[in-house]
C-alpha cells in the first residue's frame, strides 16, 4: 500500500459489527433487568415509592413525545429508551420527594440532555444522572431527606433516616453499627436486601447486581466497565482503611457500575477506553465519598468521565495501522 492510499485511509473507534438485536430490543431488556428492583423499592418503600417511579416515568414519556412533536420527528416512545431513563431518574430518586420534582427531572433529562444534543445517540452525558444533578442541586433539602423502608406494601408512615453512607460518613462507622446492634454482619445483610433508607436504587444491591449480570449474560454490557469500577472501590477502600464491603453495598455503586457507567452512547467504545473509564470513576467515586463534602459520589464520578469518554476512544483506540506499516517496512 503506498503512502498516499494510506492517508486516504478512515480509522474511526468501533462499533462497526452491526446486530440483529434492535435498539428497542436492548432498552426494554435493560429495563426489565432492573424490574426486581423496581418491585423491591415498591415493596421497602410502599405506595409512595411506586408513585414516584411510575411519575418519574410517565413524565419521561410525555417529554419525549413533546420533543418530538416540537422538532417535527416521529414519536417513538415504543423504543424504550425513555422508558428506561424514567426508571434509572426514579432509582435516585428518595421514595418520599414532592411529585414536582421528578417531574421537572424528566424535563431536564429528557428535553434538555437528550433532545438539545440531537435526540437518542447524540447525548453527551447520561440523561438520568444529569436530571438527578439539577434536582439535587435545585432542591438539596428534599433531595436528602431519606423515607426509612416501611416493609409493607399497606404501611403509610413515614419516617426520615439517614443513609448509611451519611452516618458513617458524619458520625463514622461505629455509630452506624449501633444501628445494627454493633453487628457488621447485619449491617451486610440490610444493605444486600434493601432494608435500609436511601434513593429506591439503593434498595438491594443484590438485586440490581442479579439484574446487571444478567446483561453480562445477554452481552448487552461487557466486563470491562464494571468490574473496574467496582474492583477500584474496594482497593481503594482497603488501603485507605475502609470497610471494602460497606462501600462494595453501598450507595449507588451497583446501579452506576452496571446500568449507568456502560450506557453505550456516554462511555467509550473502546475495550482500554472502558478500562480506563472503570477505574478512573471508581476513584472519583472513593474521592468524593471519603474527602468531598457529599456522602455518595457515583452520579458525580459518572458525570464527570463522561466528558472525557471520547477523548480515552481517540487516545486508547487499537488499530492495525501501526502494524500495517511495519510490516510494509520490514519487506
Amino acid at each position: 500500500m503506498s503512502e498516499a492510499a494510506q492517508h486516504q485511509l478512515i480509522v474511526s473507534v468501533s462499533p462497526h459489527i452491526k446486530s440483529e438485536e434492535t435498539v428497542s430490543q436492548i432498552m426494554w431488556t435493560v429495563s426489565a433487568a432492573l424490574l426486581p428492583a423496581f418491585l423491591a423499592s415498591a415493596y421497602f418503600f410502599g405506595p409512595r415509592g411506586l408513585i414516584v417511579q411510575l411519575v418519574t416515568i410517565a413524565s419521561c414519556l410525555a417529554f419525549e413525545a413533546f420533543s418530538q412533536k416540537v422538532v417535527n420527528k416521529p414519536v417513538t416512545l415504543s423504543d424504550g429508551s425513555a422508558f428506561l431513563t424514567g426508571l434509572l431518574l426514579a432509582f435516585n430518586l428518595p421514595a418520599n420527594i414532592p411529585l414536582y420534582v421528578p417531574i421537572v427531572g424528566s424535563f431536564v433529562a429528557i428535553s434538555i440532555t437528550k433532545h438539545l444534543f440531537g435526540g437518542l445517540g447524540y447525548n453527551i452525558f447520561n440523561p438520568a444522572l444529569v436530571g438527578r444533578a439539577f434536582v439535587l442541586i435545585s432542591w438539596p433539602r428534599q433531595m436528602t431527606t431519606w423515607m426509612a423502608p416501611v416493609s409493607s406494601f399497606t404501611s403509610v408512615d413515614v419516617v426520615s433516616q439517614a443513609t448509611p453512607l451519611n452516618v458513617a460518613k458524619l458520625d463514622g462507622m461505629a455509630k452506624l453499627l449501633e444501628q445494627f446492634d454493633g453487628s457488621k454482619i447485619q449491617l451486610y445483610k440490610s444493605l444486600l436486601m434493601g432494608q435500609i433508607s436511601g434513593s429506591l436504587g439503593e434498595t438491594s444491591a443484590l438485586l440490581i447486581l442479579i439484574g446487571g449480570l444478567f446483561l453480562l449474560f445477554k452481552k448487552y454490557i461487557t466486563w470491562h466497565v464494571p468490574v473496574p469500577f467496582i474492583a477500584t472501590v474496594v482497593i481503594v477502600a482497603l488501603v485507605t482503611g475502609n470497610d471494602p464491603v460497606f462501600h462494595l453495598l453501598a450507595g449507588g455503586l451497583m446501579l452506576g457500575a452496571f446500568f449507568m457507567a456502560t450506557d453505550y452512547v456516554t462511555g467509550p467504545a473502546t475495550r482500554r477506553g472502558q478500562i480506563v473509564f472503570g477505574v478512573m470513576c471508581g476513584l472519583l467515586t472513593m474521592l468524593i465519598r471519603l474527602k468531598g463534602g457529599y456522602p455518595e459520589g457515583v452520579m458525580f464520578a459518572i458525570l464527570i468521565m463522561n466528558c472525557f469518554a471520547p477523548l480515552l476512544d481517540r487516545r486508547l483506540r487499537t488499530t492495525t495501522f501501526g502494524a500495517v506499516k511495519k510490516k510494509e517496512a520490514s519487506t
